[in-house]
């Protein structure tokens, strides 16, 4: 029987396979490909039927017939009977029965079977093809999932490279940073240790002068003033002058000074007292503590020493062999400054514990300015570390979270794509069984068609069988468009039976569109942009954000999951930019020599380390001369007259160290000042005001202190409104001239704030001017220095600096810029009463057409 089937499944299997071949001995390698082709054996055409059936019907027997009918189990008890009513199929033709009522009831039989077979074919092919459907909708389900796997692994070791980045650069700022930080804190401790240990030598000065000022007071009489001498003297070996005093308890005192600045202040202050000395360059201060004994390392011997004969003492020790000692050639030398100089010698003690004092408030300053800095940079330090801290601690978690999603999906993907694999064989399975059963039916077709022909053969009729033709399925619109739905089926009769088999049913309902529904990306929001990577020069920062769903089966793809931006584009060393210079302005004078000045501006800042000249340095400011004529005086005048609209403060100097030449000459100058601004059309308005100080440190301990009790300006400090801002101008000059000379020390920052005091009180519209007559130092530099600065930011303040002891260095940074037209400097008290130092003044305050004497003021302020 085997042989007899064998011609028939080879062409049975050789349609089948037709259509597929090739494409399945390629499809392990790609499953696209695979399915096409399977699609060709689940989807069989009409043309693929009907090519099977002609090739099966052209090599089918009847004898193979029914064999197959055999095979199928199709060999029903009424055909067999059939079939025996006749001996053997083989003789049906020769001994055929009478009658046709056993033919037509085994044709009625094969139609039946028929009928059934089609029925079972069209039923398996809408098996195969729904079965084709769900396993090809699982496969691109799983391709899917492999793919979106396969993309959120990669995401995450995108992010792991760059956590793992961050770790890195974080490993290496820790510690870096830690040990700055611990750098840092130690550089601010040794130098906070410094200064605070200067700080307590200060305070140990000041208290030893404090001493000694109350040693010194002329009024108290704590010492007998009548001993008390100040020596300037000279080593004769060494050349160098030095000044000590008499009194021993002085000079003991004075020992216990220990900062080279109080030294050098006592040299500075005294000098003065010496006239005509020369060489005080070379003065020193003599100390009891002055030479410091060596520290000496001593062996210990245990060994005793053997006796030894004592030699006699040498009488002959004298080093002047008899000739007067060196004591007797020093004490020649000195210079001797008795009691009568007593408010003096008060007076330079003050001096000397106001510089000390001074340099106590200045490095006060310091210290805590020290503070705030250090502080300041160990908070950023410490931020720094606690940000470096924070965004390892973020990408360690980040990491952790990566390398979980990772491992995760890429698990994922070895799970779908071995269920894949298993949905791609079970496909191969049943493509081969469909195969095998739509050869198999339509075989069993081609026996029953053949046996229904051959009954009525064996009558000796030809006899026309139409079996009923129904149309290709109408398939109606799917319930759903992806995921899974039911579509129903429909047909037509396209030729009714005739004497043939029954049609098979028209309408059917199949599974549809299984394929797996669109899955769009959505992406988490971006995280925080990294650190960049460098500080200076251009550098990259990067920012993630994470995908909480991978795009599947066709959805919408995600977008960037990862950016970079350029950061800190600066360069690390970048001078800045100046602009071209401006064009000159206009003179800040009309006459007796002004200035014009041109500028550069800043077109870009600096960059980095770069450099940038000041705003006031000959790099972008410079200044040329101009009207340099002398300045006309009006007739029957000796001063140039000013009618500009200015409220002037003139602080007049009442110190002991002026002398009485010098208070006369200053007292002339103001007149002649206040006559200046006098007459028709004068439009100014004068306060003036007289200052000096305490004789004695009792008295300037009452101004400065912090005692809530009120003190006495004018009689204890020596501060007094002379007049307040007025334009009678020639009353001002009579109280000028009934004043009386204080003859006190210097308190010229209390002067100063007392005229911003009387700022207060001038005219809105009126230019303020503020201008101050000194012969020395004040008695505190950093005082003077803090009340300058208030008066510059209301008011412009002018300097008269007079004699070689003025403090011209310090005057110059207390005056308004520029300096040059803001600092009068007078080289004697002689030169002070000229009327030319007051028109020279005047031509610097007061410009005579009011154009230029509004730019003036401006220029200048």
């Amino acid at each position: 029987m085997m042989a007899l089937m064998m011609p028939i499944l080879r062409a049975a299997l050789a349609v089948g396979f037709a259509y597929a071949s090739n494409e399945l001995s390629t499809g392990e390698s790609s499953g696209m490909v695979a399915e096409k082709a399977m699609e060709q054996v689940f989807f069989r055409s009409d043309a693929a039927h009907s090519s099977s059936m002609a090739s099966i019907m052209s090599g089918m027997t009847i004898k193979a017939a029914w064999q197959v009918l055999q095979k199928g189990n199709l060999t029903t008890p009424a055909l067999v009977e059939l079939t025996d009513q006749h001996a053997k199929l083989s003789n049906l033709r020769k001994a055929a029965p009478t009658g046709y009522s056993a033919v037509d009831g085994a044709r009625d039989l094969l139609n039946d079977m028929i009928f059934q077979s089609s029925e079972k074919y069209d039923k398996e092919i809408i098996d195969c093809t729904g079965a084709y459907a769900d396993k090809c909708g699982s496969m691109e389900e799983c391709r899917g999932k492999i793919a979106a796997s396969n993309f959120i692994a990669a995401s995450s070791r995108t992010s792991i490279l760059v956590s793992q980045k961050t770790i890195n650069r974080a490993q290496v700022d820790i510690p870096t940073g830690k040990l700055d930080l611990k750098t840092h804190q130690q550089k601010c401790k040794a130098q906070l240790l410094r200064m605070n240990t200067r700080l307590k030598i200060l305070q140990g000065d000041i208290a030893v002068l404090t001493s000694i000022l109350k040693m010194t007071d002329c009024e108290k009489k704590f010492v007998q003033m009548e001993k008390l001498a100040v020596l300037h003297c000279q080593d004769p070996c060494t050349k160098k002058s030095f000044v000590t005093f008499s009194q021993d308890s002085l000079k003991q005192k004075v020992s216990h000074l220990q900062t080279s600045l109080s030294q050098d202040l006592m040299h500075d202050t005294f000098k003065d007292l010496f006239q005509g000395i020369v060489g005080l360059d070379s003065v020193e201060f003599l100390q009891l503590s002055e030479h410091q004994s060596p520290v000496i390392n001593k062996t210990n011997f245990s060994n005793p020493p053997l006796p030894r004969t004592a030699v006699p003492g040498d009488p002959c020790t004298s080093k002047a062999a008899g000739a007067p000692t060196y004591e007797h050639k020093r004490n020649a030398k000195c210079t001797i400054k008795k009691s009568p100089q007593c408010y003096k010698l008060q007076e330079r003690f003050l001096l000397i514990q106001s510089g000390v004092k001074d340099e106590r408030d200045n490095l006060l300053s310091e210290i805590e300015f020290t503070k705030e800095a250090c502080d300041e940079t160990s908070k950023t330090l410490q931020t720094q570390i606690q940000d470096d801290t924070n965004l390892l601690a973020d990408a360690e978690a980040q990491l952790a979270d990566s390398m979980t999603k990772e491992a995760t999906a890429a698990e994922h993907g070895r799970q779908t794509a071995k269920l894949n694999a298993q949905l791609d064989a079970d496909l191969k399975t049943k493509m081969k069984s469909c195969n095998k059963n739509y050869i198999q039916f339509e075989t069993e077709l081609c026996a029953l068609k053949k046996i229904r022909g051959e009954l009525y053969k064996m009558k000796g009729r030809t006899v026309f069988f139409q079996d009923c033709i129904v149309a290709k399925w109408d398939p109606e619109s799917c319930t759903k468009v992806c995921g899974g739905g039911e579509q129903r089926l429909t047909r037509n009769v396209m030729t009714h039976p005739n004497g043939g088999a029954k049609c098979l049913k028209l309408d059917a309902i199949k599974q549809c569109n299984m394929q797996p529904c669109p899955v769009d990306c959505k992406l988490a929001t971006w995280a925080g942009w990294s650190k960049c990577s460098a500080e200076c020069g251009g550098g990259v920062q990067q920012r993630l954000r994470e995908v909480k769903a991978a795009m599947k089966f066709g959805g919408k793809p995600c977008d960037a999951v990862s950016e970079t931006q350029a950061c800190n584009n600066q360069a690390c060393e970048k001078d800045c930019v100046l602009g071209s210079w401006t064009t000159w302005s206009q003179c800040s004078k009309d006459c007796d020599g002004g200035t014009q000045k041109r500028q550069k501006m800043l077109s870009q800042p600096a960059e980095g380390a770069g450099k940038c000249a000041g705003r006031w340095s000959k790099e972008r400011l410079e200044y040329k001369p101009c009207n340099m004529h002398r300045c006309p005086l009006k007739v029957g005048t000796d001063t140039l007259q000013c009618n500009q609209k200015l409220d002037i403060v003139m602080l007049l100097d009442g110190s002991g160290s002026l002398g009485q030449t010098g208070w006369n000459a200053e007292i002339i100058a103001a007149q002649k000042f206040i006559d200046a601004f006098s007459g028709a059309g004068a439009q100014a308005e004068i306060a003036v005001v007289l200052y000096s100080g305490p004789r004695t440190w009792g008295g300037v301990y009452k101004c400065f202190s912090k005692s809530a009790t009120k003190v006495d300006m004018a009689a204890v400090c020596k501060i007094s409104s002379v007049s307040h801002f007025t334009n009678a101008t020639q009353g001002v000059k009579q109280k000028v001239a009934g004043l009386t000379w204080p003859r006190g020390s210097t308190l010229t920052s209390l002067a100063l704030l007392t005229a911003h005091a009387e700022l207060a009180l001038g005219r809105k519209d009126a230019k303020s001017i503020v201008v101050t007559i000194t012969d020395g130092r004040p008695l505190s530099y950093r005082a003077t220095g803090l009340a300058s600065s208030f008066i510059r930011k209301s008011a412009r303040l002018i300097w008269v600096p007079v004699t070689m002891y003025a403090p011209l260095s310090y005057i110059k940074t207390w005056a308004t810029r520029r300096w040059q037209e803001n600092v009068v400097q007078v080289k004697t008290f002689g030169d002070l009463e000229k009327p030319d130092l007051v028109t020279h003044i005047v031509a610097n305050i007061c410009p005579m057409g009011s154009t230029n004497g509004t730019w003036g003021y401006a220029h200048w302020r």
